[in-house]
C-alpha cells in the first residue's frame, strides 16, 4: 500500500490485516480505498485462500495480528463455520477472506472498481 494514503490508524489496522493474510500465505491480497465512495467504512482488505481450513487459519491471524498490533478485535466476525467467505468487521476496515470459487462468484474488486486498489 502506498505510504501516508489512509490516517494513521487506519493505515497501521491495513498493515496488520495484510500482514496476518500474507503470514498464512493467502493469495491475491488487494486493499481497496472506499473513503471517496462510502461513508461508514474507509478499507476493504480482500484475500482468497485455497481450502476452509486456509481461509480460517488467514482470518485467524489477521485477527491475532490486529490484536497483538493496536488491541482491538473485530466488532463483528460473520462466515467461521462454513469459511467459505469470512468477513471481519473492524469499523474502519472490513476484511473479507475468501475461498476461491467464492471470491470468483462475488467479485468484489469489480463491484468496488471506481474506488483505488492496492494489490500486494
Amino acid at each position: 500500500m502506498a505510504p501516508g494514503v489512509f490516517a494513521a490508524y487506519v493505515s497501521e489496522l491495513v498493515s496488520a490485516a495484510v500482514a496476518g493474510a500474507e503470514e498464512k500465505l493467502a493469495q491475491d491480497v488487494v486493499v481497496i480505498d472506499m473513503r471517496a465512495l462510502v461513508d461508514s467504512f474507509d478499507a476493504l482488505v480482500i484475500a482468497s485462500g485455497r481450502t476452509d481450513r486456509q481461509v480460517r487459519a488467514i482470518a485467524e491471524e489477521v485477527e491475532r495480528l490486529v490484536a497483538v498490533a493496536l488491541g482491538v478485535k473485530p466488532i463483528h466476525v460473520e462466515g467461521t463455520m462454513e469459511a467459505e467467505w469470512i468477513a471481519l468487521d473492524y469499523g474502519d476496515v472490513i476484511v473479507h477472506v475468501f475461498d476461491e470459487a467464492t471470491r470468483d462468484y462475488y467479485d468484489l474488486e469489480h463491484l468496488w472498481n471506481a474506488a483505488t486498489a492496492y494489490r500486494r
